[in-house]
């Protein structure tokens, strides 16, 4: 599945802010900061994954619509798809 180079960039910026949150919670927990404070910027990059994940699945499906569209690629199966999004779940 290609995904589109404005997408692409998009899910790198979303995935460079993840890394970074990742290596501060990374850092709190060395420092013995409190549960509370990493559990909530772990949660933080989660969501930031999950969103990176979301943005290259639907990139990807309007990539493969065009792409069928144009009689470039056959259509994805439902089950791919289901694939696709039971892999974020």
């Amino acid at each position: 599945m290609k995904v589109e180079e404005e997408a692409m960039s998009a899910v790198l910026n979303r995935l460079r802010r993840a890394q970074g949150q990742l290596a501060g919670v990374i850092a709190m927990i060395e420092a013995g900061r409190d549960c509370k404070d990493v559990v909530t910027q772990l949660a933080a990059v989660s969501r930031a994954l999950d969103r990176a994940g979301f943005k290259i699945v639907a990139s990807g499906m309007r990539q493969c619509m065009a792409e069928q569209q144009d009689g470039e690629a056959p259509p994805m199966t439902e089950a791919e798809l289901e694939k696709l999004f039971l892999a974020l779940a």
